[in-house]
């Protein structure tokens, strides 16, 4: 009997554990927002503010060009995923369905390009935009972006594709319809959690990106919300107040469209990573 409570306390105790490590630094980060600047400066940690104040989210938007970071982040995320989405549909069909000569190898190289680091090509990439005079632009930072979750974008919508049975797409075929038709009306409607699940990695990974647009882009009109946050510096150190509103402005956009999609997020890129 004891040994059969341990047995159900033990994962849920550990469950909790990890729950509190993960969630603590999101709530110690909205908590330090609403936090007057005396009780952040405090040597005594103020574990639950009590006098709350907006004052730190006024200091965070009242940034020049705040509305710019905004839109240009927006812009540049979401037409990255679209664009990464589109060819993903194609490239996942082809490894799926078709049978060519070095397609093992195809995946594994997508394999390893998910795996590499983009930082190491920083100087190369900056190389390639100078020298195609589009610096502070944001066309290159929607076409590298768009690169960098390209590979898991493919490798997850394969598994989802390779999960169709052919003979629903031969049906459709057989019914009249072409192999364009049959994808569009039958496969592409079963891949719906595997394309929120692709579509929330993808804009996690371009809406946090910092180091390109750091590198490329130095006019503020063409930078993004990274660099909104690390302005947060005055002559007599950080601002730790309007530092944690700024994060907590720029965490919510991910934090809302997680909680809208999270149980087909989950469950696709759980499926995703078992099937094909």
């Amino acid at each position: 009997m004891k040994r059969s409570l341990f047995g159900r306390l033990w994962p849920n105790a550990t469950a909790v554990v990890l729950f509190a490590g993960f969630v603590f630094p999101v709530y110690w980060m909205f908590a330090t927002a609403l936090k007057p600047t005396g009780d952040i400066l405090s040597e005594d940690p103020v574990w639950f503010p009590t006098d709350i104040t907006f004052e730190h989210f006024g200091t965070a938007t009242d940034v020049d060009h705040f509305w710019t970071y905004v839109t240009n982040s927006l812009t540049v995320t979401v037409l990255a995923v679209l664009f990464a989405l589109v060819i993903a549909l194609a490239g996942s069909f082809a490894l799926a369905r078709m049978r060519f000569k070095g397609r093992r190898g195809f995946i594994i190289g997508f394999m390893l390009a998910q795996m590499a680091p983009w930082e190491v090509m920083v100087i190369a990439i900056y190389m390639i935009v100078r020298d195609g005079s589009m610096l502070n632009s944001l066309v290159p930072l929607t076409l590298f972006y768009m690169m960098m979750i390209l590979p898991f974008t493919i490798l997850t919508l394969r598994g989802f594709v390779a999960a169709v049975p052919k003979e629903l797409e031969e049906s459709a075929m057989v019914d009249g319809c072409t192999r364009a038709q049959a994808f569009r009306r039958i496969i592409l409607p079963l891949l719906a959690p595997g394309l929120m699940a692709t579509s929330l990695f993808g804009f996690i990974t371009a809406w946090n990106e910092f180091a390109l647009v750091l590198v490329l882009n130095k006019d503020a009109g063409a930078q993004t919300l990274p660099l909104w946050l690390s302005s947060f510096q005055t002559q007599f150190g950080d601002d730790w107040g309007a530092t944690m509103a700024a994060s907590s402005l720029f965490a919510i956009p991910i934090l809302v469209l997680f909680v809208y999609l999270q149980r087909k997020a989950v469950s696709g890129l759980t499926a995703g990573a078992v099937k094909g």
